[in-house]
């Protein structure tokens, strides 16, 4: 594909950001969480839904004050194929496309909120109890 193919630069894009994100992780390898320490994490990213004004946007089921209209609803989220209709809806990709969604989707009107990597990860934790 020519370089200048719009999607040749958001394939490298997305793979070189993939890559920022997945190399480290498997460098350090931990234990899958318990049940409880999912509820707590799930518990957590619900308070960062609310703090980070995710509702503005979303309807958010099972916070009251998410009834946005903006972003797509989020109901049945842990179900859906693909996050932005750009990659497989996967906890790495999630967490990537909350704290840095322009490194998945370049232009996007999600904004960048300052979301860090692991409120990040409670927030899809969260996202990944609506069934």
């Amino acid at each position: 594909m020519p370089r200048h193919d719009p999607w040749s630069r958001r394939l490298v894009s997305l793979a070189r950001a993939t890559a920022a994100l997945v190399l480290p992780l498997a460098a350090c390898h931990k234990p899958q969480p318990g049940a409880s320490a999912i509820r707590e994490s799930a518990a957590r990213g619900k308070q960062q839904i609310i703090a980070y004004g995710c509702g503005s946007c979303h309807v958010i089921p099972g916070i009251g004050q998410a009834t946005g209209l903006v972003g797509p609803p989020l109901t049945h989220f842990a179900k859906r194929a693909y996050i932005a209709g750009e990659v497989p809806n996967n906890p790495e990709f999630l967490t990537q496309w909350i704290a840095v969604p322009q490194s998945i989707e370049p232009g996007t009107v999600m904004p960048n909120l300052g979301v860090s990597y692991g409120k990040a990860r409670d927030i899809a934790t969260y996202l990944y109890t609506l069934k």
